[in-house]
């Protein structure tokens, strides 16, 4: 029966904690200009920051805040160089918008 206790207020525990997740991307140019602003991380973030950000943005810095202040007008000019590095050999890479 004390096992039983302890798990459950290990759930409760669980289901009321904050966790740690980041509402806003902004990724800075060289230039300090924004070049991404967008809920959703411009790069792989399961990897360091430092070995994918330069081939999606070279010289810039990624800011991310649990705060989506100013975050609901998406922009993106990140080049697409990066992109067309993913494509598989062989494979045609993607084209841009033209709209």
């Amino acid at each position: 029966m004390k096992a039983f206790a302890y798990a459950a207020a290990a759930l409760a525990a669980a289901f009321f904690s904050q966790s740690a997740a980041a509402s806003c991307y902004v990724v800075y140019g060289p230039d300090q200009d924004i070049v991404y602003r967008a809920p959703e991380p411009p790069i792989d973030m399961s990897r360091q920051i430092h070995e994918t950000l330069p081939l999606v943005a070279p010289n810039s810095t990624l800011v991310f805040s649990p705060d989506n202040y100013n975050c609901e007008v998406t922009i993106n000019k990140l080049p697409l160089a990066a992109a067309s590095m993913r494509v598989a050999p062989g494979a045609r890479a993607a084209r841009a918008d033209r709209g």
